[in-house]
């Protein structure tokens, strides 16, 4: 981009993953001719972030993560500036600013930057042979690095830190986890599940240092080994920071865009400024369980927020049916099935269900016989099923005590919602004509 020439689009769009594509599409959907510019700071087309840990791992190749084809942009008319960081956001000029100075003016403008990794304080994490794991190029780098490795340390025992260890076991890693709380996986389970986890990943050789930090990382110019704040060393060759994620707001400070933890939208994913949108884990958004704007950094709330944006961003009126958070996944062989409150709620109107048999651990948490919680462990088949009545908020008094059952499937629901199941009816994005608008394709 010539640095000297402003660029106007009616649509820009900050950032080039789940929710900026999301955006693209649905924009297309309703507005052909309208010119679409799309900013990203990485050097890369539209790749799946969930995929990263099988690039590293040696399992998958850069071609077989993108997410849309290579002529995506091309077919939608989409003007795509690839690893420039957009460094300000001008509201009243309708204007963003590169950082190589360039200028591009807007008439809507979709946030969908992203997160930040946290890092936190350590002693020489400036050093080769640290890293984060949130992007490609995170994961190609530790790759470039790996050959002078044998062992290595992972900070964080979420579904990031896991997600990297499991990848350098993969490639024949040693690998000694250190997490502050006292379990693994701790966000998105309870004490049981986590400990069938934890022995999940001791079966595999790794090791699990729980209620410790890394207080300091040792070596010349690269990594030799790591303090704990108990003052063990381990040794190791490299150290991957996977602690969590932060929504990317700098972009909007100094301006008057209203930010909680993530930037706040409402049920259009507009922000208080009319034509300011933002989606993805950048965004606060609404939590249909806890029935306020919660940041929920999951790869498919990104996508149907940044939907819902492209769709009210060309005029066509779409709700955001709300998310809530919810994770399916397979590590070290575990299947792994969990959505809402995974502790009882502080209520006396509350229960839990728990199944342990057979090898597989489920439990449901209900509130007033409505399911506001599950964590399936080993056997997931009727998750969907469950987390579509989580969503629907459906009172389950009537066959709850069938929710666990070995064979519990479609026909246990009452017969209207079950032939809602059967017709495929959801409550997805479903746009409403504005007035003015007389064709949507």
């Amino acid at each position: 981009m010539n640095k000297d020439r402003k660029i106007d689009a009616d649509y820009l769009i900050i950032g080039n993953s789940a929710g900026g594509i999301g955006a693209a599409e649905a924009i297309r959907e309703v507005d052909r001719n309208g010119s679409i510019v799309m900013i990203s700071d990485e050097p890369y087309q539209a790749y799946s972030r969930p995929l990263i840990s099988e690039y590293l791992a040696g399992e998958c190749k850069i071609d077989q993560m993108l997410f849309r084809s290579s002529d995506f942009y091309e077919k939608n008319n989409v003007y795509l500036v690839l690893d420039k960081k957009a460094t300000s956001l001008n509201l009243q000029n309708r204007t963003i600013k590169l950082e190589d100075n360039a200028e591009i003016g807007f008439r809507k403008i979709l946030l969908a930057t992203g997160g930040v990794p946290i890092v936190p304080k350590i002693i020489g994490k400036q050093k080769k042979g640290v890293f984060t794991f949130l992007t490609l190029g995170n994961a190609k780098g530790i790759v470039d690095f790996l050959e002078m490795v044998n062992s290595a340390v992972v900070i964080g025992g979420g579904l990031i830190g896991i997600s990297a260890t499991e990848a350098l076991v993969k490639r024949g890693i040693m690998v000694t986890l250190v997490e502050m709380k006292d379990k693994v996986l701790n966000t998105i389970l309870d004490e049981e599940a986590s400990c069938i986890a934890e022995d999940a990943l001791k079966r595999k050789g790794v090791r699990i240092v729980t209620n410790h930090t890394v207080k300091e990382v040792q070596g010349n110019s690269t990594v030799e080994s790591v303090i704990l704040d108990d003052g063990n060393v381990i040794k190791c060759e490299l150290v991957i920071i996977a602690i969590g994620v932060l929504p990317r707001t700098d972009l909007v400070e100094g301006t008057r865009i209203e930010v909680n933890r993530g930037i706040l939208v409402d049920r259009h994913m507009r922000t208080n400024n009319a034509d300011v949108y933002a989606c993805g884990d950048t965004a606060e958004a609404y939590d249909f369980l806890y029935r306020t704007n919660r940041v929920i950094p999951i790869w498919p709330n990104a996508y149907i927020g940044g939907k819902v944006a492209g769709y009210n961003m060309a005029g066509l009126e779409a709700n955001y049916p709300g998310s809530t958070a919810m994770n399916s996944l397979n590590y070290f062989g575990l299947d792994i099935a969990t959505a809402g409150m995974v502790q009882e709620p502080d209520s006396g109107d509350s229960e839990v269900i728990v199944s342990k048999r057979n090898g597989y651990y489920q439990k449901l948490v209900l509130c007033n016989n409505v399911i506001v919680g599950m964590v399936f462990i080993g056997r997931i088949e009727n998750a969907g099923i469950i987390y579509g009545l989580i969503r629907e908020g459906f009172d389950v008094g009537s066959f709850k005590q069938s929710l666990l059952a070995d064979d519990f499937g479609l026909v246990y629901l009452p017969d209207k919602l079950r032939r809602e199941r059967l017709s495929g009816i959801t409550d997805q994005v479903i746009p409403k004509m504005k007035p003015g608008l007389t064709e949507y394709k």
